[in-house]
């Protein structure tokens, strides 16, 4: 099984995260599954690599042209996919895994993440994916999701998209034992418009 791993390419910071990065890596090798994921020499991503590839996995980095013209790209894959944007190289990450999990992570991983949980939503896909909320990192997206269940913006059935993990271990136990759901509906039975409201 290939699993694609969303994080931070950052160096910057606090040891926790790095090491729940090295927890996951180790995991997915122990487990005997194959890391996909974005390529860099750099960050969370890298620190997970060479925890994979230490434990026996094969790595799948895919990074874009940009990156890697800055040499931010990791020499020690096993496969190394150089992409002309980040479009593509977002399209076969999806494309080469099996299921996804997110570590903390900036901008990036908050768009990767939520672009598949996105996609699962519109019935595109039907893998697994996790968020692994180390040190309540994804706290306050995770109190966004509830606002939006709340205001109905979301429906309650999304719930079961995603996973939260409050570590690796129980993230990998998740992906061990997932079995895809039935589809979720997508679309709301549109209400008409309340003729008292004020446009």
């Amino acid at each position: 099984m290939n699993i694609c791993v969303f994080s931070s390419s950052s160096n910057a910071i606090p040891e926790v995260y790095f090491q729940e990065a090295r927890d996951l890596g180790r995991l997915i090798g122990q487990s005997g599954w194959h890391l996909v994921y974005g390529g860099a020499n750099v960050g969370l991503m890298n620190c997970c690599a060479e925890e994979a590839r230490a434990h026996g996995a094969r790595t799948i980095g895919i990074i874009p042209e940009l990156i890697h013209a800055h040499r931010l790209s990791n020499p020690h894959d096993h496969e190394q996919i150089i992409t002309p944007n980040m479009r593509e190289r977002k399209y076969l990450m999806r494309k080469r895994s099996d299921a996804f999990v997110a570590l903390p992570g900036g901008f990036g991983t908050l768009e990767e993440i939520l672009e598949v949980i996105t996609l699962k939503q519109l019935s595109y896909h039907n893998k697994a994916i996790v968020f692994i909320n180390t040190n309540g990192y994804y706290d306050h997206l995770i109190a966004q999701f509830e606002h939006a269940y709340q205001e109905t913006f979301a429906k309650e059935s999304y719930r079961q998209l995603y996973f939260i993990a409050a570590n690796a271990e129980e993230a990998a136990a998740y992906l061990l034992h997932y079995l895809p759901g039935e589809p979720v509906a997508k679309w709301f039975k549109v209400p008409e418009k309340d003729s008292t409201s004020q446009d």
